[in-house]
């Protein structure tokens, strides 16, 4: 693992920094209103049933070795959005990061305008991410290392992480939240704006050390501001953030009642034009959480789910996500660099040895075969039924219609 830092003091910088950021919201004012829940309703019932997957190509370890210059590479994208295409998936979430922005506006956007031509090929709207707060919050430009053997997400970066602490970190990120919306605001190939992962995610893996303290409660005052930057450049396209919970917490907080709801998820709630959520439980509690969250009378997407090994499998939640109407998109395409078929264990005992029994996320291997060829065959019975039916029979239709 790499070499640990001492903790950043914040007694002397968090005052200012959220002095600033209140300071800057009030002047953004109502540019422009968040959507109705009939605006948000009509969208969603205008789009193809929303299926897909977080995506990294196989030989990207992070999103800089995705988007950077030197590593980006458009004919494995087409390749693997081929497969998706014959999946009948709709959609990929797809993570930028603000130092691409920062490092070549122009050669980045035109990375991105690349990217939405090959999906749009083959039928795909993605999700941009804009931010996150998983995994290393020290992210690098350039060469990026080389996956930890056995090692779950082992090179994934966070995006501002440590930055956070950066007096400048709020000009630098307002610059790049309007300029890469407001690039594409007007782009109907992109389905959504996610503004914020998991934004006061503690970070996972052995980062400790170089996580910033108060994170939760910078990040709370944080998110209302992006959105409203994001907002500013008026994109045609609706903004989320996705409530999470860490699993010792999932079962006790109720997502309907606002009261219960910490300060970043009434952000997510009051500032989504559509909700979306991430579910790695057993499908009980997945529609709890879709009905709990149907209070809020706005389209649901669940942005994150399967964990085969603790019960959320393509199985169990796809079909009951397309019965309830419920967009769905699991973690992990093809598996690759990213390594996530390794569970989230990993970080403690490295499966250096011997492979996972069962797969954590990822449905292909990197030549495009299923790791299970059962559940690509679910996927394909599903997207290739009607919106809203669920086939009695779903190999039946898999199988006819899978290429």
């Amino acid at each position: 693992m790499r070499e640990r830092i001492a903790s950043i003091c914040w007694q002397s910088i968090l005052p200012g920094l959220l002095l600033s950021v209140s300071a800057s919201l009030a002047q953004a004012g109502e540019i422009t209103a968040r959507w109705s829940e009939t605006k948000a309703n009509a969208w969603y019932a205008e789009q193809k049933w929303i299926i897909g997957s977080n995506y990294l190509p196989a030989n990207a370890i992070n999103q800089l070795e995705m988007w950077q210059a030197e590593t980006f590479d458009p004919q494995r994208i087409d390749l693997e959005l081929g497969w998706a295409q014959n999946l009948g998936m709709t959609t990929m979430r797809v993570f930028l990061h603000s130092l691409l922005w920062r490092q070549d506006v122009q050669g980045f956007e035109q990375r991105v305008a690349q990217f939405l031509a090959i999906a749009d090929k083959h039928g795909i709207k993605p999700i941009f991410v804009l931010f996150d707060a998983c995994w290393d919050p020290k992210p690098k430009l350039g060469l990026q290392h080389a996956p930890v053997r056995g090692v779950h997400n082992s090179g994934w970066v966070q995006d501002p992480g440590a930055a956070l602490t950066d007096p400048d970190a709020l000009v630098q990120m307002e610059s790049y939240v309007k300029g890469i919306v407001g690039a594409f605001a007007d782009d109907k190939r992109i389905l959504a704006w996610d503004v914020w992962n998991e934004p006061d995610n503690p970070g996972g893996g052995n980062y400790a050390a170089y996580e910033v303290e108060a994170k939760a409660k910078l990040v709370a005052k944080l998110l209302p501001q992006v959105f409203a930057w994001a907002r500013s450049v008026k994109p045609v396209q609706p903004l989320t953030s996705p409530l999470w919970r860490a699993d010792g917490e999932k079962r006790t907080n109720d997502w309907s009642a606002v009261s219960t709801l910490n300060s970043v998820e009434r952000a997510q709630i009051e500032q989504s034009d559509v909700v979306s959520f991430h579910s790695y439980e057993w499908p009980e509690l997945f529609q709890l959480r879709v009905t709990q969250l149907a209070t809020y009378h706005r389209p649901v997407i669940c942005t994150e789910y399967l964990a085969r090994g603790i019960g959320s499998t393509i199985d169990n939640v796809l079909p009951l996500a397309k019965k309830l109407n419920v967009g769905a998109v699991n973690w992990g395409f093809v598996d690759g660099k990213e390594q996530t078929r390794f569970p989230w264990d990993s970080w403690d005992h490295p499966y250096v040895s011997a492979e996972p029994l069962v797969w954590h996320h990822d449905l292909l291997h990197v030549d495009g075969t299923p790791y299970r060829r059962h559940e690509v065959d679910i996927i394909s019975a599903l997207t290739h039924s009607p919106r809203g039916e669920v086939p009695t029979d779903p190999l039946s239709v898999g199988n006819s219609k899978q290429k």
